[in-house]
């Protein structure tokens, strides 16, 4: 019997080659287009808690010092534009005024928000599918922020106070302000502050991951600290724009102290409207904008150079560093 053999006739080999790329093409028009940057979280390391929470407390708490210590007059100069009524008139003096007390809350507030966001973060990405690796970096930072508000909004209120001048300490401003008007007087504006800051860390921290991820794989390296603290820039100048009127808002409830002037949000911003016209809702714009971007680039670029060399003090990234 003579041997099997396989014949491949050419025209069908042919045909064969032209099936297969039209399903290719077919796959192709069918994968759904990603209109956001997007991340695969699952092949990073595995997911450890403890060590992002650690980690993202030691860099926020060090950002957030940095930056507040470095524009604490900018937001002086904005908290007074914005809590003038009329054509007051702005002080210049005292820029400083309450800067000692504000880092008290500012570090474990800045902490505690980068200690609950970079574990959400990581933990959201591996969660959602890759195109909507925005929809987690939104998420993290609402949560980000409403952990970090219990100790926020206490420290707001004392600042904003002492800034146009109603007390000259904060262990003094804290004493009254809870003599007057109770324990809740340290959280006047909680709402308005909730209003203003769950959307503005959502938004400056999506705008900021996606334009890092998006950069990164583009340049197909990791960022500098330069080039994040640029994005950090954008990012920042960009949300504090757009939520200026939320600013103001919140200000306004925060240093009327006892007198409530305004009975809520809503009659806050009617008030204002009628009393100074729409263009009061964009006070202090200008100052904002540019302390929070330029805050944005600090905070950003000590936050990634601080998380990469806590990274590097790994355990297991120095072991790896001795054997190479």
């Amino acid at each position: 019997m003579a041997p099997l053999t396989l014949a491949v006739d050419a025209n069908s080999s042919s045909a064969l080659s032209s099936e297969l790329s039209n399903k290719k093409m077919q796959n192709l028009q069918l994968e759904p287009k990603k209109f956001f940057a997007s991340v695969k979280a699952r092949e990073e390391n595995p997911f450890d808690f403890l060590r992002l929470l650690f980690e993202g407390v030691i860099a926020g708490g060090t950002a957030g010092v940095v930056v507040e210590t470095a524009l604490y007059p900018i937001d002086t100069i904005k908290t007074r534009l914005q809590a003038a009524r009329g054509g007051g008139q702005i002080i210049l003096k005292g820029l400083y005024s309450g800067l000692a007390g504000n880092l008290a809350g500012v570090l474990p507030a800045s902490a505690v928000f980068v200690g609950v966001y970079e574990p959400a973060k990581q933990k959201l990405l591996r969660t959602f599918p890759e195109n909507l690796s925005a929809v987690a970096h939104l998420t993290a930072g609402a949560i980000g922020g409403m952990a970090a508000s219990f100790i926020r909004v206490p420290t707001e209120v004392v600042k904003q106070r002492m800034q146009t001048g109603q007390f000259n300490s904060a262990p003094n401003a804290v004493r009254m302000i809870i003599a007057k008007e109770g324990f809740k007087g340290l959280y006047a504006g909680y709402g308005s502050f909730l209003l203003r800051d769950l959307p503005f860390d959502a938004i400056q921290f999506c705008i900021y991951e996606q334009l890092r991820l998006g950069y990164k794989l583009a340049a197909k390296r990791d960022l500098k600290d330069a080039e994040n603290a640029v994005i950090g820039a954008f990012a920042g100048a960009l949300t504090g724009a757009i939520t200026t009127p939320l600013d103001v808002i919140k200000t306004r409830l925060m240093v009327q102290g006892s007198a409530n002037q305004y009975k809520g949000i809503f009659d806050c911003v009617q008030t204002i409207v009628r009393d100074e016209g729409p263009s009061a809702l964009l006070k202090g714009i200008g100052p904002r904008v540019m302390w929070i971007g330029i805050g944005g680039s600090i905070f950003f670029g000590v936050l990634e150079g601080t998380k990469r060399f806590l990274e590097q003090k790994r355990p297991e990234n120095q072991t790896r560093s001795k054997l190479e």
